[in-house]
């Protein structure tokens, strides 16, 4: 089984799901009267059956292919040409090219068996899924070619104008899941041209064709770039070259550089390529753990955490449609409302695509909801609108929704809650290491982030703890301060670290030395013993001169203790000497101190003395090794002359030296104040420095905070822009509204002051625009009815509402309503008063009057008594002429309380054939009849009984007329 399992997968070939509903048989039976046997595709019909009845589909749709027809059963591995139909009250699903029968766990008109199957082939074949949608009514499919279409497969769906019941294909149209609108005797050649273009085995397309190369992938994204704005280089190439694949076999074009040449001719085809790069899948409350986490974990986190500001900000990245912002708010409504706790809550939902935006705006969604949200939440959250259910403004009003592209858009700040789920995923590496610290610094500290499952912080984990691992949510660490990443949008002229170059501070150097301090530097390098200063630790701050000779570093770690650094026969001398001169604070001579250099003994004097400057360590030293005219190598040393005299070429030098000596440490008392200068110069230089780079900081970060509140500015006016339109629009609809109807109609505010009225009102009050805001009480009427201002006040106060009829003063008749003016909310804010005209209705019904009189007066002086009475065995009167009581001496109340009293009246030898007569007067429809009837005064009377058998019009039951 297994190895089978693996042969079969190894098969290259489609499987194509097909699901219709009421009329899906005449679809299917054309679809396949169409298909060849050897498409080398799989076909699984799922079509909506009675469970209780056995299903005869196979046998019907073998009369319409050669292909196997077999009803699918559990386990069993599709095969290529083969038709597999789904058995009655079973769920269908497929993994590993292997079908699962599932028994349904909904009743029947929960259950959307297309979607389930739909999205198990989408995750279970991916790019090799094709989704077909053909005739029935309701939503079932849709949610399923949108997973197949982001996976990578195609969809197709019957043209609803050929569609028997186009409910489903219309539904799957207007969510815009669709690849192709056809009939279905067009839909397997389109198949078979698809598959054609992808499959290697059917064409034979040259490997470097198959798949676009990075610079042809360069040439596609610029092409997107410069028509739509946006950058999809740095997205996974494996899915976006699934995506170019699909849409180049799609337009069926073989190589890469024809599909290039298309876009360029083709600008709509650009834009179908950049919609399809992110087809949005989502719905309310999609994985179910991961909410449960939101509701039980991360919204009492929150809640607990606001007290202080009384405001939590959320960031919906990726929003898409909006199904996951506006569950978001029915959680954090629900948590409000449960806790009875009043806090703000703002979420800004943002996308790339501009029409997922648009739509999610209105927040109506077809009923396809219904799968996902609980009944009880559905009342509570959602008006339905003719099946189609809409947020409540209070849920809507919660969510802000923003056109903007994450990787170039400054970000929102200061978030509480930032959810980015299924979105990284299709970026590579190097942009979600850019992404994830970009969520760091919007969140505030202790802020909460929610990933998708398949999703992780990668390099980024040391910025967060983990909240909820099983459900990807983690928190801020709060003790990492950083800065926000620099991304497209930063200006590029803005430097984080404002360092004085290298070269400005050279200048401001080469401009303290002059002439004076360059000859001293000279003589300095040149005749000056070697020296070093040393901080109260003994390490080497600066150097002059060879101490090479003298001092040298030591192996293993680097250091620059010149006690540590000092050569052999020095280190004693020189360890005591820093020590005698820190001790008396005074310069120290030692003379004689014999040091290796080489490979011999010299002879050197040492100097150390404290360097005492207000910028200088207090234990800071100069040590000075002045070279000795007598030195050994090897050799003894020279005895003195000891003949007494001295030689004047000798004593000329000593004193040209000790002059020399003088000139040379004058040179470098000099040279270490112009030193102190320029390390003062230098730390103030430093100083300014840290102080400009600690303001940039600052002007930086009050940028970085007025981009964001920019960019939640543009956002709140855009959505502002979006509701003045639709207000726009809605008051255009209001006034054609109010100026094509012929009711009179005038709304007064709490004051009874004019805000609107209707062109007809104007016959009756005498209105003109410049009376809005005036009182109603201050004009004319043209009707006799004293009594209204009255009225209007007391249906303000009373909230009654007042109905009367009132006539004008040319004799027109008006229907008046007077009732208060409720807001969406239920808030009285006014009263509305309406005027319909009646005088037709006035006309006719006193023409009815006199006629009723009329009649009745006839009816009263005839002899003739006219009755009405059920058909039933009863046969109870339901209506008698007022003449009885002059024909037969009883008043109408006594014959209509019991029919017996005036069948028993009936002279005994008629009585049988009266009754026959109304038993089947509904059959013979008309009967005439003598017969006597024993009247008030005892005696009988000989009467004629016409009765006819009446239908009635409405939904009353049929009745005898007499």
């Amino acid at each position: 089984s297994d190895k089978l399992l693996e042969e079969v997968n190894n098969k290259d070939f489609y499987i194509v799901g097909l699901g219709a509903s009421a009329g899906g048989l005449e679809a299917l039976s054309v679809f396949f009267d169409n298909i060849p046997i050897d498409s080398g595709m799989a076909f699984i019909v799922i079509q909506h059956l009675d469970p209780t009845h056995k299903s005869m589909l196979a046998d019907l749709l073998s009369d319409h292919t050669k292909m196997k027809v077999k009803e699918a059963s559990h386990g069993e591995i599709v095969k290529p040409n083969f038709v597999y139909i789904i058995p009655p009250n079973k769920d269908l699903g497929i993994l590993k090219g292997a079908l699962q029968l599932i028994k349904p766990n909904e009743v029947r008109t929960k259950r959307k068996a297309i979607d389930s199957f739909f999205k198990a082939l989408a995750h279970d074949q991916k790019e090799k899924a094709i989704g077909i949608i053909l005739s029935g009514t309701g939503t079932d499919g849709t949610l399923g070619l949108a997973e197949i279409k982001s996976k990578g497969g195609i969809s197709l769906v019957e043209d609803p104008k050929k569609s028997q019941f186009p409910g489903m294909p219309q539904n799957a149209i207007a969510a815009k899941v669709t690849d192709y609108i056809l009939a279905p005797e067009k839909m397997p050649a389109q198949l078979l041209k698809y598959v054609k273009n992808v499959n290697s085995k059917h064409v034979k397309i040259q490997p470097e064709l198959q798949a676009p190369s990075e610079s042809q992938l360069k040439i596609i994204f610029l092409m997107i770039r410069k028509q739509t704005g946006y950058d999809f280089s740095n997205y996974k190439t494996n899915t976006i070259i699934r995506r170019i694949t699909k849409r180049k076999a799609l337009n069926q074009i073989d190589s890469i550089d024809d599909y290039i040449s298309f876009l360029q001719n083709h600008p709509t085809e650009i834009e179908e390529l950049y919609q399809d790069f992110f087809i949005g899948v989502t719905s309310f409350f999609r994985d179910k753990e991961v909410f449960n986490s939101i509701e039980k974990k991360v919204i009492p986190y929150l809640l607990k955490n606001c007290k202080v500001k009384q405001e939590i900000r959320i960031w919906v990245c990726g929003c898409s449609t909006g199904e996951e912002s506006y569950s978001l708010a029915i959680l954090f409504k629900e948590a409000l409302e449960k806790n009875k706790q009043y806090v703000k809550v703002i979420i800004f939902a943002s996308d790339i695509d501009k029409e997922a935006i648009s739509f999610a705006r209105n927040g109506i969604y077809s009923d396809t909801i219904l799968e996902h949200i609980s009944p009880d939440r559905v009342k509570r959250h959602f008006i339905n609108r003719e099946n189609r259910f809409q947020l409540k403004k209070e849920i809507r009003e919660m969510v802000v929704f923003a056109h903007h592209n994450v990787i170039k858009d400054p970000p929102f700040s200061k978030m509480d809650l930032i959810t980015c789920r299924n979105l990284l995923i299709y970026m590579n590496s190097d942009l979600q290491k850019r992404i994830i610290p970009l969520f760091h610094y919007s969140l505030n500290n202790d802020g909460v982030l929610l990933l998708g499952t398949s999703e992780s912080l990668g390099d980024s984990s040391n910025l967060f703890t983990v909240f909820d691992s099983k459900s990807k949510i983690y928190k801020k660490k709060s003790e990492i301060s950083m800065r926000k990443p620099k991304l497209e949008y930063e200006l590029d002229n803005i430097t984080h670290s404002p360092n004085i170059p290298a070269a400005m501070i050279a200048t401001i150097t080469k401009k303290k030395i002059n002439v004076s301090s360059l000859t001293e530097k000279i003589l300095l390098d040149n005749y000056a013993p070697p020296s070093v200063i040393i901080d109260k630790n003994n390490n080497a701050l600066y150097f002059s001169g060879n101490t090479g000779l003298y001092l040298e570093p030591p192996s293993g770690e680097a250091s620059l203790n010149v006690l540590e650094m000092a050569k052999k026969g020095l280190k004693p001398k020189l360890e005591a000497s820093i020590q005698e001169a820190r001790t008396i604070k005074s310069k120290v001579y030692t003379y004689g101190v014999e040091v290796k250099v080489n490979d011999h003994f010299q002879t050197i004097n040492l100097v150390v003395k404290p360097v005492l400057t207000k910028e200088t360590d207090l234990g800071a030293m100069m040590i000075i090794f002045e070279p000795n005219e007598i030195f050994r190598k090897d050799k003894s040393i020279r005895p003195k002359d000891f003949s007494g005299k001295t030689n004047p070429k000798i004593s000329g030098l000593e004193k040209e030296l000790k002059i020399t000596r003088e000139h040379l440490q004058i040179a470098i008392n000099e040279l270490e104040t112009s030193n102190e200068d320029l390390q003062t110069t230098i730390e103030e230089y430093q100083s300014s420095n840290e102080e400009l780079q600690s303001t940039n900081e600052e002007l930086e970060t009050s940028k970085e905070e007025l981009q964001s509140v920019n960019e939640e500015l543009i956002t709140v006016n855009t959505e502002l822009s979006g509701k003045i339109e639709q207000l726009s629009q809605a008051n255009d609809d209001l006034n054609n509204l109010l100026s094509s109807i012929e009711v009179a109609t005038v709304f007064l505010d709490r004051n009874l002051n004019i805000k609107r009225f209707t062109p007809a009102a104007t016959k009756i009050f005498n209105l003109i625009p410049t009376d809005i805001d005036r009182p109603v009480t201050h004009l004319s009427s043209n009707i006799v009815y004293k009594a209204l201002a009255d009225d209007v006040k007391n249906a303000l106060k009373t909230l009654v509402i007042k109905t009367a009829d009132v006539q004008a003063n040319d004799g027109t008749w008006y229907h008046m309503r007077i009732l208060p003016y409720r807001t969406a909310e239920n808030i009285i804010e006014g009263v509305l008063v309406t005027f319909v005209d009646i005088t037709e209705q006035k006309s006719t019904a006193e023409k009815l009057k006199n006629t009723k009189e009329h009649l009745n007066m006839l009816l009263e002086n005839l002899l003739v008594v006219p009755f009405t009475c059920s058909v039933d065995s009863t046969h109870k009167i339901s209506f008698i002429g007022k003449s009885c009581e002059k024909v037969m001496g009883f008043l109408p109340e006594q014959l209509m309380k019991k029919s017996s009293f005036w069948f028993n009246r009936v002279h005994p030898a008629d009585k049988k054939k009266i009754l026959s007569a109304f038993a089947t007067i509904s059959k013979k429809k008309i009967c005439d009849l003598e017969f006597k009837w024993k009247c008030a005064n005892g005696k009988y009377k000989n009467f004629i009984n016409h009765i006819r058998y009446a239908n009635s019009e409405s939904s009353k039951p049929p009745y005898i007329v007499g």
